[in-house]
């Protein structure tokens, strides 16, 4: 738990657990292993400390994020490298990542001094309106592993801009990267108790507090639809404030004015980021079928060039998966997707040679033919597949596309604006990359509809998801 006086106070722990590196095998290192005492103590601090806190001015809570952005630039090598270490991710894409968590911070210290009420016209004349924001309290937020420096700052920078304190744990796989994170929450000089966090191998304890403890007042988590659906019905009993960011199943259209080289290059690019293990990676891919044979050939042909390996050797272009079910999950898609007809193009096992044996590695994997009777069609992959299904016009290409539960992020490729415009707005998904695959930045709202979540991270929306409305009635 970190309230500032106790974050470097291993030794007292009793009880710890293991982080294990996903390229080797190897233990890293071992971090404490909090228990319900810990959880309770973080959550006690953190409303102690809510009142001073959301009484801070704006400029202060501002000034000491930016000094945050500062501190995590200047370290950006180091956390790029635990991170590697502990998620697998290669090195040059976790000093982006940093890079991108760090992008929160300067923009909430930004919007921190920029949340604005009104005043409304009132309908007698001794009669007036104000609307004011105030911080909703105490924040519950829980993140995942695989961008664990990103997805903690696009929690607990809003959180912190709006006046809130927080309570945050992170995925069990990967608190290394959360525990320095947190080092510059403290080092910057936040006051005690404004952020705690909480590491812990079982995170059942964590999830029954974060959702009946009357002193959290909004829910925040990064996961899976399942672990939502029930974080999400737990917390409702209690009438809580919840953002979710779940799980996605992105389409990836390319229409026949599209130029097939690059968007296939494209496709490569963001299919197989963090090794595909991204909520907004292409699960489908849509292509024409006037020109599915050069993009297959050029993603293939690019795929096969990836080098696999340990995330902190030069050259390595792809990581391991983050652990054996995620193996076993893309071993078990890619030989359903075989038996009922797909094609292999390239990759299809897992890879064992070089040392790679030790770490949870499977070869980039291009699939063709593939329809809707197979597994991968329907399941999130989080893993290195590139599944291409063949279509012939818009109409069947939209309807198939949003045949999902899931709508976090789709992509378009096209060179016609009206083709652009008419698949923005059919597209039944929570983020639109027209010839874009990437985008997403800490100015824009980030966030899904239907089975991929509730809320929205990022931008002014994601500064609004910690703020309650007061309207103020007065009668003169």
């Amino acid at each position: 738990m970190t309230s500032r006086g106790e974050r470097t106070e291993v030794s007292v722990i009793e009880s710890s657990f293991t982080v294990f590196n996903p390229a080797t095998g190897q233990a890293i290192a071992e971090v404490p292993d909090h228990g319900q005492a810990d959880i309770e103590r973080a959550i006690a601090a953190s409303d102690e400390a809510y009142g001073a806190w959301s009484g801070a001015t704006a400029y202060r809570r501002a000034g000491l994020l930016r000094d945050a952005y500062a501190l995590m630039m200047e370290r950006k090598e180091v956390l790029a490298k635990v991170m590697t270490e502990e998620q697998g991710k290669p090195l040059k894409a976790a000093r982006n990542e940093v890079q991108y968590a760090a992008d929160f911070f300067l923009w909430y210290a930004e919007e921190a001094r920029r949340v604005y009420g009104a005043t409304i016209p009132a309908p007698r004349a001794d009669q007036r309106f104000i609307v004011s924001h105030q911080p909703i309290g105490v924040v519950g937020a829980i993140t995942p592993w695989n961008y664990p420096s990103s997805m903690i700052t696009r929690k607990v920078a809003p959180a912190l801009a709006a006046g809130c304190t927080i309570v945050l744990k992170p995925a069990e796989q990967t608190p290394l990267s959360a525990i320095e994170v947190f080092k510059i929450l403290d080092d910057v000089g936040f006051p005690d108790g404004v952020a705690n966090l909480v590491t812990t191998s079982d995170p059942g304890p964590v999830g029954r507090a974060f959702t009946t403890d009357p002193r959290i007042r909004k829910l925040t988590f990064t996961g899976s639809t399942e672990v939502g659906r029930m974080l999400g019905e737990a917390a409702g009993r209690s009438l809580k404030r919840v953002s979710m960011e779940l799980g996605g199943h992105a389409p990836f259209v390319v229409f026949p004015d599209a130029d097939p080289v690059h968007a296939a290059k494209g496709a490569s690019l963001v299919k197989f980021l963090n090794t595909g293990q991204a909520c907004i990676s292409p699960n489908r891919i849509y292509v024409h079928r006037s020109i599915v044979d050069e993009f297959t050939s050029v993603l293939a042909d690019r795929v096969g060039k990836l080098v696999a390996g340990n995330g902190l050797e030069e050259g390595v272009s792809i990581g391991p998966l983050v652990d054996a079910p995620a193996l076993e999950k893309v071993e078990r898609q890619v030989v359903d997707a075989v038996n009922k007809g797909a094609e292999l193009v390239t990759g299809g096992s897992r890879l064992t040679e070089e040392g790679l044996n030790d770490g949870y590695f499977y070869a980039p994997t291009v699939l063709s033919e593939v329809d809707t009777g197979m597994a991968i069609y329907r399941e999130e992959t989080f893993g290195p597949i590139a599944p291409i299904i063949p279509f012939d016009d818009e109409a069947s290409v939209l309807e198939l596309a949003n045949d999902t539960s899931y709508g976090l992020a789709a992509y378009v490729y096209t060179n016609d604006l009206s083709t652009a415009m008419r698949m923005f707005e059919g597209l039944r998904f929570g983020i639109i990359g027209i010839n874009d695959i990437n985008p997403t930045a800490a100015a824009a709202p980030f966030g899904g509809m239907g089975d991929s979540g509730l809320g929205r991270e990022g931008g002014r929306e994601g500064l609004a998801e910690y703020l309650e409305t007061k309207l103020g009635g007065f009668s003169i």
